[in-house]
């Protein structure tokens, strides 16, 4: 059985991605009455995974259902796709052939003004990812899917200036069926490994923030 986790974080503040600076004379000057009446940005992020408990091996890609859930994505997202070597295809071929810490981007444009590798893994990062290119890539309005790794195979985290859950959620909604339970997991109320991985010791009573979606769930 596959055991599906779409685990979200909606209205984060994308001004918390710059690098701060310990120079006062560099740093924005938030509290001023211009800055204050400045519309405040945000973005989204998605955390895709999965295990099979019978199989106690944990991580998106070890699913069954990982083509179809890589199609949704195809769909979903926007049709123009870039790597670092230029452009990209179907979500499921360049996933095959990416590394974990690569990044794929998502843009309306047939041209992207970010180079995928400024995205690469760094020390100081989000879920591996440099803050201020990922802050400038989702500002400019193209979406960021990142190859992460999983205990067993790969996850994947998706960043979006644009809320796609409902984009995401009736799409991967159909898949529901004994051999495929979802859950929509709110991150800010998941925040250690105990409750990320609730169905290893609790499945049956996930944690607050943890809803296991059903043929007749509605948002």
């Amino acid at each position: 059985m596959d055991l599906f986790k779409l685990i979200f974080e909606h209205d984060q503040r994308l001004d918390a991605l710059r690098e701060r600076h310990t120079d006062r004379e560099s740093q924005d000057i938030t509290g001023s009455l211009e800055a204050l009446l400045q519309p405040d940005p945000t973005y989204s992020r998605f955390y895709f995974s999965g295990s099979r408990l019978e199989e106690e091996r944990f991580g998106l890609s070890t699913l069954d259902k990982l083509s179809d859930i890589l199609q949704i994505l195809d769909r979903v997202l926007p049709d123009h796709r870039f790597r670092t070597s230029g452009k990209a295809g179907s979500v499921t071929r360049e996933l095959d052939n990416m590394k974990t810490g690569e990044v794929l981007l998502f843009s309306d444009k047939a041209e992207t003004r970010t180079d995928p590798g400024l995205l690469n893994i760094e020390r100081d990062s989000l879920a591996g990812l440099r803050k201020d290119p990922l802050r400038e890539t989702l500002a400019s309005g193209e979406i960021v899917l990142y190859k992460e790794p999983a205990h067993h195979g790969y996850d994947l985290h998706l960043f979006s200036k644009r809320n796609l859950y409902r984009d995401l959620f009736y799409p991967l909604q159909k898949l529901v069926s004994p051999e495929f339970r979802f859950f929509s997991i709110n991150g800010k109320r998941v925040r250690n490994e105990r409750q990320f991985y609730f169905e290893t010791w609790r499945l049956e009573k996930p944690p607050h923030g943890a809803e296991e979606v059903f043929k007749e769930t509605v948002l």
